[in-house]
């Protein structure tokens, strides 16, 4: 773990010490990882271990009872935030995959939290449409097609209270936003999307450099 590429600002010196000083992934989060790995280069999709304990921490500390996530992968970021709900909180997890998906269900299981995911398989846009409870949510979690960041947002502005809380991940895409050479659709839609939130009154914003960038969107 101490090489996550996606930690691409830190030596792998420095990640390692900032894991070693940290809540560590305890037996069931390290499975999960294990279990990503092997699908190869694909497993970076995967948030960084010291991602995931900021976010149960972040659960516990807004006191969330409702969660929604757009972009589960293999559940990894999904296990972090459901251990941070309480035994009857909720977490509504929006994939397209649950080939992907399905991967985490044993290791949610196992952490005794697989009753508080909701796991829809659906393009994540219909069933943000479709969720018609305003104000409903306490966080949200954003990891998935860049070019939607702004749309889902959107949408999410709606669901998640007011002093409610959004994280977006991949905001500094492994430092292309700051590349002038890079003009691939998924860094000029991050680059767009980053200049958007900054300037949206409905936010407090602030990007700190978590694994991959990780901004916050306080609901307004």
């Amino acid at each position: 773990m101490s090489d996550n590429p996606k930690s691409f600002h830190l030596s792998p010196e420095m990640h390692t010490y900032l894991l070693e000083h940290g809540t560590a992934p305890d037996a069931i989060a390290q499975g999960l990882i294990a279990a990503t790995n092997e699908l190869g280069g694909i497993s970076i999709m995967q948030i960084a271990p010291e991602q995931g304990a900021l976010m149960t921490m972040l659960t516990r500390l807004i006191g969330a009872r409702r969660a929604i996530e757009v972009g589960t992968f293999t559940g990894y970021s999904a296990l972090a935030i459901a251990r941070g709900l309480p035994e009857d909180g909720q977490l509504i997890c929006c994939d397209v995959s649950d080939e992907w998906a399905k991967i985490g269900i044993p290791f949610w299981e196992e952490a005794g939290v697989r009753d508080r995911i909701d796991l829809r398989i659906a393009p994540a846009l219909e069933t943000l449409q479709s969720i018609k409870e305003d104000g409903a949510f306490d966080l949200a979690f954003i990891d998935a097609d860049k070019p939607n960041y702004a749309n889902y947002v959107e949408e999410l502005a709606r669901l998640v209270r007011p002093g409610g809380l959004i994280l977006v991940d991949n905001v500094l895409w492994m430092g292309a936003v700051i590349d002038r050479e890079a003009s691939d659709d998924n860094t000029l839609a991050i680059r767009a999307f980053n200049a958007k939130v900054a300037a949206d009154d409905r936010f407090d914003c602030v990007m700190l450099p978590v694994s991959d960038g990780l901004t916050f969107l306080r609901v307004r």
